[in-house]
């Protein structure tokens, strides 16, 4: 199936009642703002037909029935009335644009400010079913794209102002030319019934397809290293080219609708101003109207035309910003409830000071359908360092994640210094808990801001916890501490990143210490020294995914974990004695190492 078929088709509302709703939500968000820009707007829209009439009543008194040589004074009067209405009317643009601006930047503010802070409250679940391209394509182009129909609003507003004060004016001067330029509008709206109905489609598949690109892109970039080694960049070209024509072909059909409904919308005033000329012209000639009457008419279909433009800019942008607008709900209304821990604030409990207990009573979690851990149950004293030990796929990175409280049991309960992890305060527990993955991230930043993520250090304890991590090679670096290690680290070797890491949670003074295999890459006389440095160091519950003979043998006992569960639990010397999947897996372990 392509992509494009995977698209829902859209809302059986019409665009323009969802467009309604949506416009409705953006002013209340932003009242103040927005008035301002239709403040601006209604006085532009005022001093315009104003101008009209005072070129009419000039031409009449000073050009046509004034004398060979007005008066220096009648002439000084009408041309500072002219300028005086051109000064207001600038005035109402400034205002407009300026405020206007505001109200539209601050909407965007508020939908990037609203993802932002939803995704931040998501579970880690939520991220690894949602491509990292798509979410920036919601935070990026759908947030800018849903808000930007708000800046021609109060110019349209303000133009359905100028079409009745200038609809009076004409009727006032002659009802045949008000019947002219009363023709216009019925067409208009006819035309941006049939755009908007046909544009709604390919504007949601192009909205899509611009997520779909970056995710692309972004998987593209983000396994650099991949693609060189196995030789993908043809296959990588061929991927991104395919997202990239099918977003073409869908904003090359918006773009003919749109090269079909611009001309049209730019040609009606035209050719309504030469019906007015043809009209009016004959009216003169009868003596029905003024030559000033004909001026003043004509100046307000020109006036009436940049308006009737931006109304017609308002219809075209409509259907995009409702697509992208329904995008971002979308995403807001996604329900993790299941994976998110909502506990009042009267619940919360802090955790006391030291080594933390952990406990972990009758815990099971699940992926989906498919179970992963099951009926899980031990205790950790304070200060003490266990060792977690199984075969791949035994559920070990699942344990550390649901110790760290980076997801939710679906079954049974863990407590820290029986506290449940559900009601500790999520600051105190990320100062009190840290997790370091196998897998090491670090930004692409200085080695100093990875150690201490902003945070003021003071250089003596910078260098106790580099020491500690056995993380010295950071002087030797090009820069020292100040060396760019690039994205995720790419410039460091494997065991380096992992010992940088180590060093950023010493400088947390963690209680609850979870290195999840996060010593692999390390230099066994090199771990051992970590591992010893740890326990002489820092005042720390431990528990450490270990896979090392040596690294077992530091610990003061041994979870064993096979198929989800515990399958054994004591010190290293009594399972092996005694538990005969352990030894075998331990074997396997001394066999590897001595390969």
């Amino acid at each position: 199936m392509s992509p494009t078929s995977e698209i829902p088709a859209p809302e059986s509302r019409t665009v323009l009642r969802r467009g309604i709703s949506l416009l409705s939500e953006m002013v209340r968000t932003n009242p103040w703002p927005f008035t301002g820009a239709l403040l601006g707007s209604l006085v532009f829209s005022a001093a315009s037909v104003a101008g009209a009439v005072v070129l009419g009543r000039v031409t009449d008194d000073l050009i046509v029935d004034g004398a060979a040589t007005p008066t220096v004074t009648a002439a000084i009067a009408g041309g500072a009335a002219i300028i005086a209405m051109s000064v207001t009317r600038a005035a109402g643009v400034v205002a407009r644009r300026y405020f206007g601006v505001m109200a539209t930047r601050r909407m965007q503010m508020e939908w990037f400010d609203r993802l932002s802070d939803h995704y931040l409250d998501q579970p880690l679940r939520f991220f690894h079913t949602q491509p990292t391209g798509k979410l920036l394509a919601h935070a990026d182009n759908d947030a800018e794209r849903s808000a930007f129909v708000m800046q021609p609003l109060p110019l349209s507003l303000g133009a359905i102002v100028l079409l009745v004060f200038a609809s009076i004016n004409l009727a006032i001067l002659d009802p045949l030319l008000l019947a002219i330029g009363l023709l216009l509008f019925p067409t208009l709206i006819v035309m941006n019934r049939l755009y908007t109905t046909r544009v709604e489609g390919p504007s949601a598949r192009a909205q899509a397809h611009v997520g779909e690109v970056s995710a692309v892109a972004h998987e593209s970039f983000e396994g650099a290293l991949v693609v060189k080694l196995l030789g993908l960049e043809a296959r990588e070209s061929e991927r991104i080219r395919a997202a990239s024509e099918r977003l073409r072909r869908e904003r090359l059909v918006i773009g003919r609708l749109r090269a079909a409904f611009e001309p049209g919308l730019e040609t009606l005033p035209i050719l309504g101003t030469i019906a007015l000329l043809a009209v009016g012209a004959s009216r003169v000639d009868s003596g029905a109207i003024t030559t000033g009457d004909l001026v003043q008419a004509m100046t307000l279909f020109g006036i009436l035309a940049f308006p009737m433009r931006v109304v017609g800019f308002l219809l075209e942008e409509l259907p995009r910003s409702v697509v992208s607008r329904e995008r971002i709900v979308d995403v807001l209304d996604t329900d993790h409830v299941n994976d998110v821990v909502l506990v009042d604030d009267a619940e919360r409990r802090p955790l006391p000071s030291g080594p933390l207990p952990l406990q972990v009573e009758d815990v099971s979690f699940r992926y989906g359908d498919e179970p992963v851990l099951e009926g899980m149950s031990f205790s950790v004293a304070p200060g003490e360092v266990v060792a977690v030990v199984g075969s791949t796929g035994s559920g070990k990175s699942t344990m550390c994640t649901l110790l760290a409280g980076l997801a939710r049991p679906t079954e049974g309960e863990i407590r820290l210094a029986d506290v449940p992890l559900r009601n500790v305060e999520p600051l105190d527990l990320r100062a009190a808990v840290s997790l370091v993955f196998q897998e090491t991230f670090l930004f692409a930043d200085t080695v100093h801001e990875n150690l201490t993520l902003g945070d003021d250090v003071a250089d003596k304890t910078l260098r106790w916890a580099i020491d500690i991590a056995q993380a010295t090679f950071v002087s030797e670096l090009a820069e020292g501490l100040d060396t760019v290690v690039g994205e995720r680290g790419v410039t460091l070797s494997g065991g380096q990143r992992q010992r940088v890491a180590l060093a950023r949670a010493m400088l947390r003074h963690p209680r609850l210490l979870l290195l999840d295999d996060a010593t692999s890459a390390i230099d066994p006389l090199v771990e051992q020294r970590i591992l010893d440095g740890l326990r002489a160091e820092l005042d720390t519950t431990t528990i450490v995914v270990a896979h090392r003979v040596a690294t077992i043998r530091l610990a003061d006992r041994v979870l064993f974990m096979d198929d989800g569960r515990i399958a054994g639990d004591g010190p290293h010397d009594e399972l092996l004695a005694t538990n005969d999947a352990y030894a075998a897996l331990v074997r396997a372990y001394e066999q590897d190492e001595s390969a």
